[in-house]
C-alpha cells in the first residue's frame, strides 16, 4: 500500500513505546499502576493511532499527536483496562429472564449468604454430624426433596449438562425414544438430538411435529430401549391441529416395559403461574408425583436461582448417577450451592417466594404498581429543562424470557424517549455506554424503557443518564 505524503510525516511524528513510557513517569495517575497495564495500554493506543493514519479514508483533516493527547488517550485506555469486564447494567428491556444480561437476579438474604460462603471456610463436603468428609450434594439435597416430593436429589451446572448426565448414566449405548415434536433447541445452538449423541446413546423419532400419541411410543420399543424422554417444550409452542402423549401415559408404558421414564422440564417451576393469571406450566411436584424416574430443570429461569442444573427423581437412579465420573466435571461450587440453597429456602412459603425472589416478583408484579412506577420516572423527566427531550408514557408488553413462557405477553408501562437531532440508534448507544450502561429496546424509531424490569433505585441514574446525553448533544 502506496502511502502519501501526510500518512509518512504522520507515521515519523508518532512516538515510541519508550518515550511514552518515561513521559507516564510523570503522571501521578500513573504512580501505582502496574506496569505490565501501562504497557499493554500505550500499545494499544499508538497501534490503534498508527491504524487511523494507516486509513486514508478515516484519516481527519487535522491528526493531533501532541503529548497531552496520547496521555488522555492512555488514561482512558489504562482505565478501561482497570475496569472488570462484568459489570452490574440496569435492565430496562422488559425481558425479566434476560440471557444475555444474566438471567435472573438474586434475593437481598440469598446475597448476604453469599457474602458469607465467599468469604468464610464452609462445611462444603464435610460433614458436621460426623465429623467426616461429607457430600457436597447434602446442602440441597434434602429440600429438594422436601419441595418436589422426589426421594432424591442433586445439582450440576446447568440443565444441558442435567439433560447429559442422566442420559449417559441411564441410556448410553441404548436407544431413547423422543417425539419429533419435543426435539427443541435449548438456546446457545444447543439441541436435545446433539446431546443424546453426545451422551452416547441414540435417538430414535417417534410421531410427527404436532402429533404424537403413547402409541407411537409403544410401537417403537425395543429390547435396546433404554430411556423414554418427554421433553416440555417450554421455549416455544406448536398450537391447532396437536396431540402429545401425556406424562402419566408415558409411565404407565415405562412401567408396563420394565424402561425408565425422563422429563425435562426445561425452565422448571415449583409455583403454578395460573394463580397469578399466567400461562399454566407443568411444575416439578407434578411431575415427580405422576411417578416420573427423573426430572430435570433449571435453576436460573423460572426458579430464579443461580445458574443449576437440577435432578430430581428415584433414588436408585440418582444414586447410580452421583457415581458417574462424568458427575465431578459437571459439578457446581460453593458460590452456587450456596445461592441455590438460599433460593429454596424461601420456596417452603410460596408467598413470600414470589414477593422475595426478583424474577418470580417481576413476572407477577400487578399492572396499577408498574404505572406507578412509570409516573415517578416522567416526574424526573419533567425537571429536565430541554425542549429537544420527547418523553411519552405507553403501553407495551413485556415477556419473560429465558425460553420461559413463550405465549405470555405481561402488559406493561413504558416511556419512549425521543431527542430531537439524535437518531434513536444514537440514543441507545449513549445509554449502553453509561455508568452503569442502561439496556433498553427500540420500537417504531422511539429508545424504550419498560419499567416492569427497573428496580425504584434505578430511576435516578436513568434520569441522570439522559441529562447527560442532552448535555453533550
Amino acid at each position: 500500500m502506496e502511502l502519501n505524503e501526510k500518512q509518512l510525516n504522520l507515521l515519523k511524528m508518532l512516538p515510541g513505546i519508550d518515550y511514552i513510557l518515561e513521559l507516564s513517569k510523570t503522571e501521578p495517575a500513573f504512580n501505582d499502576m502496574s506496569r505490565s497495564v501501562l504497557l499493554l495500554s500505550i500499545r494499544k493506543v499508538v497501534g490503534e493511532l498508527r491504524k487511523d493514519i494507516l486509513d486514508v479514508k478515516k484519516l481527519p483533516a487535522e491528526t493531533d499527536l501532541s503529548d497531552s493527547l496520547i496521555m488522555e488517550k492512555i488514561k482512558f485506555a489504562v482505565n478501561k483496562a482497570m475496569t472488570p469486564n462484568l459489570t452490574q447494567v440496569i435492565n430496562a428491556t422488559g425481558v425479566v429472564i434476560h440471557t444475555n444480561l444474566g438471567r435472573s437476579i438474586l434475593a437481598d438474604d440469598i446475597i448476604k449468604n453469599l457474602g458469607l460462603i465467599a468469604g468464610n471456610y464452609s462445611n462444603l463436603e464435610f460433614d458436621l454430624n460426623k465429623g467426616e468428609r461429607g457430600t457436597r450434594y447434602a446442602s440441597v439435597e434434602e429440600i429438594l426433596c422436601e419441595l418436589s416430593g422426589a426421594e432424591a436429589a442433586m445439582a450440576v451446572n446447568n440443565n444441558a449438562a442435567a439433560v447429559l448426565l442422566c442420559l449417559e448414566t441411564i441410556a448410553r449405548s441404548k436407544t431413547v425414544i423422543v417425539s419429533r415434536g419435543e426435539l427443541v433447541e435449548i438456546g446457545g445452538s444447543f439441541r436435545i438430538p446433539d446431546i443424546i449423541a453426545k451422551s452416547g446413546a441414540i435417538l430414535k423419532e417417534v410421531g410427527t411435529t404436532n402429533r404424537t400419541r403413547s402409541q407411537d411410543y409403544e410401537k417403537a420399543i425395543e429390547s435396546d430401549t433404554g430411556l423414554l424422554l418427554k421433553v416440555h417444550t417450554s421455549n416455544f409452542s406448536v398450537v391447532g391441529f396437536t396431540e402429545s402423549a401425556d406424562l402419566k401415559e408415558l409411565i404407565l408404558l415405562g412401567s408396563k416395559y420394565n424402561i425408565p421414564v425422563m422429563e425435562d422440564l426445561g425452565s422448571g417451576t415449583f409455583i403454578d403461574f395460573s394463580m397469578y393469571g399466567l400461562t399454566k406450566e407443568p411444575t416439578v411436584q407434578e411431575s415427580v408425583s405422576a411417578g416420573a424416574d427423573i426430572v430435570t430443570f433449571s435453576g436460573d429461569k423460572l426458579l430464579g436461582g443461580p445458574q443449576a442444573g437440577i435432578i430430581v427423581g428415584k433414588k436408585d437412579i440418582i444414586d447410580v448417577i452421583k457415581k458417574n465420573p462424568l458427575t465431578r466435571a459437571l459439578r457446581i461450587d460453593k458460590l452456587t450451592l450456596a445461592a441455590l440453597e438460599s433460593t429454596l429456602r424461601l420456596y417452603r412459603d410460596p408467598e413470600k417466594a414470589v414477593k422475595l425472589i426478583p424474577t418470580l416478583s417481576m413476572l407477577t408484579t400487578p399492572i396499577n404498581l408498574i404505572k406507578k412506577r412509570a409516573a415517578k420516572l416522567v416526574k424526573l423527566f419533567s425537571g429536565i429543562n430541554n425542549l429537544a427531550l420527547s418523553i411519552k408514557p405507553v403501553d407495551m408488553d413485556s415477556k419473560a424470557g429465558g425460553g420461559s413462557l413463550p405465549l405470555v405477553n405481561l402488559p406493561s408501562k413504558c416511556i419512549a424517549i425521543k431527542i430531537v437531532g439524535m437518531s434513536v440508534n444514537s440514543i441507545e448507544k449513549n445509554m449502553r455506554n453509561n455508568t452503569p450502561p442502561i439496556i433498553g429496546r427500540i420500537e417504531d424509531d422511539n429508545f424504550i424503557i419498560d419499567l416492569r424490569t427497573v428496580k425504584e433505585d434505578e430511576l435516578v441514574i436513568i434520569k441522570d443518564a439522559v441529562t447527560a446525553i442532552l448535555n453533550r448533544n
